[in-house]
């Protein structure tokens, strides 16, 4: 199980960056990827026997993200008062949050194909075989994902080039 521990430490930081995008919320992120990794852990042989993991764990993170979104009456609910105020990051010219505000408005699936295609940069193909669709129903959520952010950074004045 060393090799699961080697696995687990080396992609815990970029699951949980990928969940962040997918929920919006970095506690959730954690909860997601700890599921994740247990649900991993539990079929670690056969699934590294099967070859690459990533594409595995990244569908059972959006199976869980999806999952919370059918299932809301089941899970917690975060307030939106933090005891805590937020630190402006001094690199950041407010294009940030406008583009996390706008992803967070897009329908989950619309969502889920926009982090896989453009965050973690799978092909259509691939986006697909990790949501279980097919390659038409990737294409045509990644085109209206993509128009409701490019509306939203417009409206921001934020938009200056073209997302792809």
């Amino acid at each position: 199980m060393n090799d699961f521990r080697e696995y687990a430490g080396s992609r815990r930081a970029a699951l949980r960056r990928t969940a962040y995008l997918l929920c919006g919320d970095w506690h959730q992120a954690d909860d997601l990827v700890q599921d994740a990794l247990a649900g991993l852990f539990v079929h670690w042989r056969r699934v590294r026997a099967g070859g690459d993991v990533d594409p595995y764990v990244r569908r059972m993170l959006v199976n869980g993200y999806l999952a919370t979104h059918r299932r809301k009456w089941r899970r917690e609910v975060a307030t939106a008062e933090l005891p805590d105020t937020a630190v402006a990051d001094p690199h950041d010219d407010g294009t940030r949050d406008v583009l996390l505000r706008a992803l967070a408005r897009l329908h989950p699936s619309q969502r889920a194909v926009v982090v896989l295609r453009y965050w973690e940069d799978l092909s259509v193909e691939q986006t697909a075989a990790a949501l279980g669709c097919s390659t038409g129903n990737v294409k045509s959520q990644a085109s209206r994902g993509l128009a409701h952010l490019r509306e939203a950074l417009a409206r921001s004045g934020a938009l200056e080039g073209e997302l792809t």
